[in-house]
């Protein structure tokens, strides 16, 4: 079983709302094979905890056009690392240094690598550097 057409959708859109507020290294993987709890985790990161919050904003605000809103919000107040639960899709945005110390790539890298359509090649930079490790 793969992500669904929706939540991979879904993922693209809030992809393109964390680039938008300069989010780095965005990356989605297809956690549906081994997760019975989600399709898809996106996963982005930036240099500050402001910056955190800011993407987490414009995610939100850009899925809430779409009448999606989270389940489930965690760790706002620290601006360390935000997880928004939409069921089928979880993301996580996080400060630079706690993405490199809990390395979530590495603990999913059985899973595919979902192709966001940034436009910049981000995921395919992803997939590339999924595939060294």
């Amino acid at each position: 079983m793969s992500a669904s057409d929706t939540s991979i959708a879904i993922a693209r859109t809030a992809a393109k709302a964390a680039a938008d507020k300069i989010a780095q290294d965005i990356v989605a993987l297809d956690v549906s094979d081994r997760l019975a709890l989600a399709d898809v985790f996106l996963i982005a990161s930036a240099p500050s905890e402001r910056q955190v919050n800011a993407i987490v904003d414009g995610i939100e605000e850009e899925l809430a056009k779409k009448d999606l809103r989270p389940v489930r919000r965690e760790g706002r107040s620290g601006g360390r690392w935000v997880l928004l639960d939409y069921s089928d899709i979880v993301i996580h945005v996080q400060h630079e240094e706690d993405r490199v110390f809990y390395a979530l790539e590495r603990l999913w890298k059985d899973c595919p690598v979902v192709d966001l359509q940034l436009g910049d090649d981000a995921s395919a930079k992803a997939a590339a550097a999924s595939d060294i490790d």
